[in-house]
């Protein structure tokens, strides 16, 4: 294993880190947003289907 594989590894680690914090933020936000601005957009019933398919 040399350098290169585990640097490769280790920014993998970090995107993903990073992807789940702005994940959470995003839900934060919208979860702060009024309950019919929420309605309209479909927050957390789209955001929930989209996040069962894997997109």
């Amino acid at each position: 294993m040399n350098g290169f594989t585990i640097l490769r590894g280790v920014q993998h680690y970090v995107g993903k880190v990073r992807t789940m914090r702005n994940e959470i933020r995003t839900q934060r936000f919208m979860d702060n947003l009024p309950a019919d601005i929420r309605k309209d957009i479909g927050w957390p019933d789209m955001y929930a289907e989209r996040r069962r398919h894997g997109n």
